[in-house]
């Protein structure tokens, strides 16, 4: 194969208008005046039995030295059974994303493809979803414990023992159920690259028994008839502040959260109908829920509205069903409620304010005899059902407004002492290896003589 066909470069400079291309040998030539006065470098090559063209250059940038390296170069490509072309694209590709790292590196931005950068498209499309003070926990996490150990690396070379180390560093902190959190939101950014198109699995998945398991906890409650008689025998004693003792008063009788309580205003009151309307916003759901769903009715029982009542006489003028002492415009603290039976000498191990909803879930139900589901409805918990919402939406009104009215004269009769509802006592236990020295001192007399005949010496 003849090659360097082209005598010089005045051979090229000596080209009019017109000209052929100009052949070099082995597949390359120029494309005279391709573009106006310019020249371009091809060269011509088969590949898998395909013919194919690849560009060289633009003469003069590149000269007739230069396009002949080029093209020598590619034969060595070809030679070794590669596509040039594809070669080139692969060099340019990486050349391309070396660009734009550098680029987002500049920006303040992780490289494209990285587990923080497809954390934080993830968390993009999520966020919107959830209420602002659970989507600032989740990237709050990954930021502190995902992202500074693997945050730049490629999501394909990511290994479970990455992730384990991430999660047991937290552990290392007594912090199992960040772990675990932890452990989610990362399983999440996977399933998130994969359902992108990404060819990879999630390395999450084989640590999921790797890690501790955080205890269950329940908020403290008391759930004992007795019991619950002397703490609101305490509550009627309290000797704070007016407001603070009117929301303790509260706090068992309407079986809301602590938040949806202190957060409460006069407008949301009807009080000659014995009506509480929550908004959505203020109520424990999802965003979208928050914004658009219904409010939440809480029946007020003739108890409950007596004690409003006597607040709106002196609070009614702030708007503010409960507001803070010698802060106007402030709302009473988030744990005030907890403070006051602290100083009432019940520890945090006892009960807490949001532990009233689980004293009327378990005694409503149990001493009471009121249906779960019109326990559930009144404390606003999600529908346990098969279809969820969708079906179910039953709201129980009527069962609900006479719940709530007998379960206030139930509370009240507790702290008089004049319970009408029967309370179930178990007898002491008593175990019954405790009758083996009897037992035995039985069978003793069972073996002992007779002082009767002696049958043995009648039979003689």
């Amino acid at each position: 194969m003849a090659l360097e066909l082209i005598k010089g470069e005045r051979v090229i400079h000596a080209l009019k208008r017109g000209a052929k291309r100009l052949n070099d040998g082995g597949g390359l030539y120029l494309l005279p005046f391709a573009s106006g006065d310019t020249h371009y470098w091809r060269l011509d090559y088969t590949h898998e039995g395909r013919r194919k063209t690849l560009s060289l250059g633009v003469h003069p940038d590149v000269d007739l030295v230069m396009a002949r390296q080029k093209s020598a170069k590619a034969r060595a490509t070809l030679a070794g059974g590669l596509n040039p072309s594809q070669e080139r694209r692969q060099i340019r590709s990486v050349q391309l994303a070396s660009i734009e790292t550098e680029k987002r590196a500049n920006a303040g931005l992780a490289p494209e493809g990285s587990f923080e950068a497809v954390a934080r498209r993830w968390f993009a499309v999520k966020k919107d979803q959830w209420v602002d003070s659970y989507s600032s926990k989740v990237i709050r996490r990954l930021e502190l414990h995902g992202m500074p150990r693997f945050g730049g690396k490629p999501l394909e070379t990511i290994t479970p023992k990455m992730i384990l180390d991430a999660c047991r560093a937290v552990e290392a902190n007594d912090r199992l159920e960040t772990a675990h959190r932890l452990r989610e939101h990362c399983s999440s950014v996977f399933r998130f690259a994969i359902a992108e198109g990404a060819d990879l699995r999630d390395p999450c998945q084989d640590i999921r028994d790797a890690l501790k398991r955080p205890p269950v906890r329940h908020f403290p409650a008391i759930t004992k008839p007795d019991e619950l008689a002397d703490l609101l025998k305490a509550i009627e004693q309290y000797a704070g502040t007016f407001v603070v003792r009117s929301a303790l008063q509260l706090a068992p009788m309407l079986m809301v959260r602590p938040g949806e309580l202190r957060l409460a205003r006069w407008e949301e009151f009807d009080l000659d109908h014995g009506l509480w309307y929550i908004p959505s916003i203020r109520m424990k759901r999802t965003k979208d829920q928050k914004h658009n769903g219904q409010p939440h009715l809480v029946p007020l029982a003739t108890q409950a509205v007596a004690v409003l009542e006597k607040l709106f006489a002196k609070t009614g003028d702030t708007g503010q069903v409960f507001p803070a002492e010698g802060r106007p415009g402030r709302f009473m603290s988030e744990n005030t409620l907890n403070k006051a039976m602290r100083l009432m000498g019940y520890s945090s191990s006892q009960t807490t304010a949001h532990g009233f909803r689980a004293t009327a879930r378990t005694l409503i139900v149990e001493m009471l005899q009121i249906p779960e589901s019109v326990v559930e409805a009144q404390l606003a918990h999600a529908v346990k059902d098969a279809n969820g919402t969708a079906y179910n939406r039953t709201e129980f009104i009527k069962l609900r407004v006479e719940m709530m009215q007998t379960w206030a004269e139930y509370l009240e009769d507790l702290r008089l002492g004049r319970s009408k509802v029967v309370h179930p006592v178990l007898p002491a236990f008593t175990p019954v290896s405790r009758r083996t020295p009897q037992r035995r001192s039985s069978l003793a007399d069972l073996n002992r003589p007779s002082s009767g005949l002696d049958y043995r010496s009648l039979s003689k």
